[in-house]
């Protein structure tokens, strides 16, 4: 023990800035006792890492896939991942390994499984029948490369079509290759002297199994004759074919061409099309052929019963429709639509009442997968209205910038945010309900509340319900319509620090208990914001400005100037004198012509409408200083129970009243420091000052001394060396000037070497290593551009603790951590509540306490003795729109702001612990004896970028997760390593700016620039996954196959089958060559599904032993079952049972 403590003595030697006294170290023995008796109940088995679910539009999409009997949804994308979709809620995300590009996805339709085909020249089948999908099989085609897939219904037997123009065949329960190959000049013979290119379409005649319609991509068109193997009829036409559709009586195909048309053919007249449509060509006199148009890529061909065909298309439009968006063409008999979508069109697909190709389709909706939305169109009503998307698809809608997670939210919060929201949606949907409904929802394990927020770049924010791992948007808030809009480029006020997204959120601080909300943004913003469930019109919109700049100057302003004082540290001038100025002018320009005291964005000086939800309480510009733009924001905090936000960039820092609508605290970072600053640094030459034209004076234009910081900035005279000075100031002013270009160009070779120093204002986002801070330095020279002279401020905590080693109890303070380790301490002096808050002066004063650790601080939190986390004080939310009784205001009155932690009631003997997590170390200093107490090296090669102190089975931990790409968490207070997984590298600036903690072992990032992956680091979670997740696959009866009239049957013209296990079979076509395709078992076997049975065959038992349960008849099925399981024969029930119903028929029944 005796040893443990020298250790800390040490420790505590170097945590403080003064040598510990004997009676500290007599403190320091108390507390270690002390410190020993907190019982830390977390262990390393309690943690355990794993993805649990992805939200969003899948990123680039590549393919699409309807089960019309399972009413499941399926998206491939070029990264190889596939995203299946169910009813509300039922999402589930996968990933092929190779990462290649996903070009066809075909479902076994209602078998629970689908086959994916990928430019690798790879097949998978995947089993849907678990609630994690897993590949069972694989085939890799070694010399052909796959062009086009086709799987029957109700068949085994899967046709694939290659670049070569070859058709191979493979057997989808044993994912082998068939002997029988449809060569390329066998199908067309001497019908082309030239090869016909790769195969673009593969479908069986709806009527006729045994006739294959073959499409080639220069224009020939073949149907095959499966069991003569010869071709029957070839259709040539000169014009390119991007895809086929048949007729459901299959008498007539329908093609779509290059050139913007579509010919329709029927079957038995090959020499020329039965129709030729120009869709969108203009129809020319004298019998011309039309215009050109650009290539129909897509086109379906759906009938209906009671009325004529459905031919629905995407592209074909005319040339000189340029800058047009890309359209969907719905043709029904005389009428044609027009649908314009927002994005260009990847794929579509009909969704049809009957999976039977050869019945009437009955078409009722249109999916369609765009680059970076899934719009669903109801076929059924008139102007074709959509159907309102369900799924959380909008994550993206404008590219997310920043992400903050909070788990166990305020349960009132999720309703409050949901009925503000509802008034936003959108009306004119489909009133039909959302068609793709397959799938079981997963059992609810966690009851707790979650809410995620995302900052976008257009300056909105979302509140998401996050609860259960699914995902809802709650509410919308746009933060850029309290700004004035430049209508043009032209217009645009020459003050924006960036190009695009003026409005970009860069941090977001919330509180979910007191509802309030504060923002930073690009363009050097704060704003905040109450919420309120009524509406109300604020006349004139409250606003402050604050210069906030790094050099120190003189304090006085020249004589005869009056500067409209502020309220400093240490007095207690009344700060009601200052009047915030709403809309001061937008051109004030310094005496040398530089731009200066002008924020970067116009707020509105109209009466703006605010809905119920968040509304502005009060908005902060940083303003132009000397031609320099204001730096971007850093780090930003909110406090109800004090009222006050604080924020900081690589300048200094400054705090507002937002009560009082006062700047408190306006100071350089050095300028924190007083005079215990460890680097020595030494103001810079003091410039001539300049008259604010109109805004706040800044009070950071003082020197080091505190003394003087308390005088009016209005007092003293000029300087006494005014001649001497004023020819110094001139001569630097030139070579500012001069060197300013020179300047930027240094500080960005300077900044991309320095990553420490940059880290900062990089990880913010829309920031390039060019607008970092220090290419924005006022400074001509290099050395100014150093480490010490770009001090940000990186972190920021209010707090009721210590302040002060002598400090008895503890008081409302703000602690401020900065990119170079140092933390700092400010006591704030908070008036009494109701009435006297708003008259009197928040008083804000340094405590000179100051504590160092390695790499820039990220996070601060603090425990009481117990070893329980001290919560920020804060308000209890309340209607601020309405009037008060007068019982309320005498409430009011007697209400002080009081954290909620049970150490602001404790005695004066306890103490509590400070956790201070940099990028480099994690301490923790018992408070009030400020003697380091625990201390954690996290890594020595890399950087932690996102630290949180999160609380995880009735515990607390430090979680961290580091540039490495390793996720750690560490125990408190003792900083025991307990968990260390090494999980993603730092792959980009996205994953770093969006990567969070929550509690209860949750955390996420932003995987894509349109999906959220979400992850969990505790071992309960992980055990409860599989229960949460939902089951994609349920158990339902194929629709009855269309009933044939008895005349039909017997003069021809019904539907004819085929036995393919006769033609495709071993027995009579032999083996493939094994150097064509290679088989590769998938890792979804029995053994690799934890009990859950696999294999297509395996799977069907089970789902027929489950319905057999549920009162069908087990009879006929029991031996059909065995046999599947036995001879893996085949894998689909239905077609057994339709073998089964037929097998006793006579010819003339069929």
């Amino acid at each position: 023990m005796r040893k443990f403590n020298i250790r800390k003595v040490l420790d505590g030697l170097t945590a403080v800035s003064s040598a510990a006294s004997a009676s500290s170290a007599a403190q320091q023995q108390q507390a270690g006792n002390r410190e020993s008796e907190i019982q830390e109940t977390l262990q390393s088995e309690h943690f355990q890492l794993c993805k649990t679910v992805r939200h969003g539009f899948p990123y680039q999409p590549s393919a699409l896939a309807f089960d019309p009997v399972q009413k499941i949804l399926a998206i491939g994308t070029q990264t190889g991942a596939l995203r299946l979709f169910g009813r509300p809620g039922v999402e589930c995300y996968c990933q092929h390994d190779s990462g290649a590009a996903v070009i066809q996805l075909q479902f076994l339709i209602n078998e629970g499984a689908l086959v994916s085909a990928l430019a690798d020249d790879t097949l998978h089948l995947w089993n849907l029948r678990q609630k994690r999908p897993a590949i069972l099989h694989s085939l890799k085609f070694n010399r052909e490369r796959i062009t086009f897939c086709h799987l029957p219904f109700q068949s085994k037997w899967l046709y694939v079509g290659t670049e070569r123009g070859n058709i191979h065949i493979v057997n989808v329960e044993s994912f082998t290759l068939s002997g029988y190959v449809i060569m390329w000049n066998k199908a067309i013979e001497l019908s082309s002297k030239s090869h016909p290119g790769p195969i673009v379409h593969i479908s069986d005649n709806p009527m006729d199994e045994g006739k294959l319609l073959i499409g080639f991509e220069s224009g020939t068109v073949v149907l095959w004759d499966l069991k003569s193997k010869k071709a029957d009829y070839r259709y040539l036409h000169d014009e390119a074919i991007h895809s086929v559709a048949w007729h459901h009586e299959g008498k007539q195909f329908i093609c779509s061409h290059s050139d913007g048309t579509l010919t329709i053919w029927n079957v038995k007249s090959p020499t020329k099309p039965f129709q030729t449509i120009t869709p969108h060509g203009k129809q020319l006199k004298d019998g011309k052929k039309p215009e050109p148009c650009k290539p129909i890529l897509k086109v379906e061909y759906k009938t209906t019963r009671a009325g004529e065909p459905f031919i629905i298309l995407s592209g074909g439009l005319s040339y000189d429709t340029v800058g047009r968006r890309p359209c969907l063409t719905v043709m029904h008999g005389k009428s044609t639509a027009v649908l314009e979508m927002d994005y260009s069109i990847v794929d579509f697909l009909t969704l049809c009442e009957t999976p039977y190709p050869n019945d009437f389709q009955e078409p009722y909706a249109v999916v369609v997968l765009l680059e970076k939305d899934l719009v669903l169109i109801d076929l059924a009503q008139n102007g074709y209205p959509i159907f309102e998307n369900p799924y959380p698809l909008t994550i993206h809608e404008s590219p997310v910038t920043c992400c903050e997670y909070f788990a166990d939210c305020p349960v009132d919060l999720i309703p409050a945010l949901y009925s503000v929201g509802a008034r936003q949606k959108r009306q004119g949907y489909s009133k039909k309900e959302w068609p793709i409904s397959g799938g079981n929802w997963g059992l609810i394990t966690q009851s707790y509340p979650e809410i995620i927020i995302t900052g976008h770049a257009d300056g909105s924010i979302k509140f998401w319900d996050a609860s259960a791992i699914t995902l809802q948007v709650l509410y919308k808030l746009k933060t850029a319509k309290v700004f004035e809009k430049s209508r043009n480029k032209d217009d645009r006020p020459n003050t924006d620090i960036v190009d695009e997204d003026p409005y970009a959120i860069q941090i977001i601080s919330w509180c979910p208990e007191s509802r309030m909300l504060c923002i930073a943004g690009v363009s050097a913003h704060v704003i905040i914001y109450r919420f309120s469930k009524q509406e109300v019109t604020t006349e004139v919109i409250p606003m402050l400005e604050v210069r906030l700049l790094y050099e120190i100057n003189d304090i006085e302003s020249p004589d005869g100037e009056q500067v409209p004082p502020l309220p400093t540290p240490g007095t207690g001038s009344n700060p009601q004198s200052i009047v915030p100025q709403s809309h001061p002018s937008t051109s004030s320009s310094s005496s040398d012509g530089l731009r200066d005291n002008v924020p970067c964005l116009k707020v509105k000086n109209s009466p703006l409408k605010q809905s119920p939800g968040y509304q502005i309480e009060l908005v902060i510009q940083l303003v132009w200083v000397s031609g320099e733009p204001p730096q971007q924001i850093t780090s930003l905090a909110v406090n109800s129970a004090y009222g006050l936000v604080v924020f900081g960039n690589c300048n200094g820092i400054a705090m507002v009243d937002y009560l009082q609508k006062t700047v408190l605290l306006n100071l350089g970072t050095i300028e924190l420091y007083g005079s215990n600053d460890p680097y020595r640094r030494e103001p810079r030459s003091p410039r001539k000052t300049r008259q604010p034209s109109g805004g706040l004076c800044d009070i950071n234009e003082g020197t080091v001394v505190p003394e003087d910081r308390c005088k009016s900035p209005t007092s003293g005279s000029g300087s006494p060396n005014s001649d001497d000075d004023q020819k110094m100031n001139n001569f630097i002013e030139k070579v500012k000037t001069k060197s300013r270009k020179f300047s930027r160009m240094v500080a960005n070779d300077i900044a991309k070497m320095s990553r420490k120093l940059s880290l900062p204002t990089e990880l913010k986002p829309d920031l390039d290593v060019k607008d970092n801070s220090f290419s924005r330095s006022r400074s001509s020279s290099v050395t100014s551009i150093d480490k010490e002279s770009r001090e940000a401020i990186s972190a920021l905590h209010f707090c009721e603790t210590f302040t002060r080693k002598a400090d008895t109890s503890p008081s409302p303070c703000l602690w401020v951590g900065t990119t170079l380790g140092t933390v700092l301490v400010i006591v704030l002096n908070l008036p009494p509540g109701g009435e006297q808050r708003l008259l009197q002066p928040v008083i804000v004063s340094p405590s000179g306490t100051i504590l160092r650790l390695k790499g820039a601080i990220l996070r601060m939190a603090f425990l009481d003795t117990t070893g329980s986390l001290v919560s920020p004080a804060h308000e209890p939310w309340r209607e601020h729109n309405v009037p008060e009784d007068k019982d309320e205001k005498d409430k009011l009155k007697k209400r002080r702001p009081v954290s909620v932690s049970p150490s602001s009631s404790q005695e004066i003997s306890e103490n509590q612990y400070a956790v201070i997590c940099s990028e480099k170390q994690a301490k923790v200093i018992s408070l009030p004896s400020q003697n380091c107490i625990y201390k954690q090296n996290i890594t020595e090669t890399s950087f932690v970028l996102r630290g949180d102190i999160v609380s995880l089975s009735n515990s607390i931990c430090l979680a961290c997760f580091c540039a490495n790409g390793h996720i750690m968490t560490f125990s408190l207070p003792s900083l025991r390593p307990l968990l260390d997984v090494y999980y993603l590298p730092l792959t980009n600036m996205r994953i770093a700016r969006t990567f969070c903690f929550t509690n209860n072992g949750q955390a996420l990032y932003l995987v894509s620039p349109t999906e959220i992956q979400r992850l969990t680091y505790s071992q309960e979670t992980c055990e409860n996954l599989q229960e949460m997740l939902g089951e994609l696959f349920t158990p339902v009866e194929t629709p009855e196959a269309p009933n044939r009239g008895f005349f039909k049957g017997l003069f021809g013209g019904g539907a004819q089958s085929l036995d393919r296990e006769e033609l495709f079979g071993e027995s009579a076509s032999g083996k493939a060559s094994r150097s064509l395709a290679q088989h590769i078992p998938g890792p979804g076997g029995i053994e690799g599904v934890k009990g859950a049975a696999s294999g297509v065959v395996g799977e069907l038992a089970r789902a027929r032993l489950a319905l057999d349960e549920r009162g069908q008849k087990l009879g006929e099925l029991e031996e059909k079952t065995a046999a599947m399981l036995y001879s893996a024969d085949s894998f689909s029930k239905h077609a057994h049972e339709m073998m089964l119903k037929y097998k006793d028929k006579k010819w003339y029944q069929f």
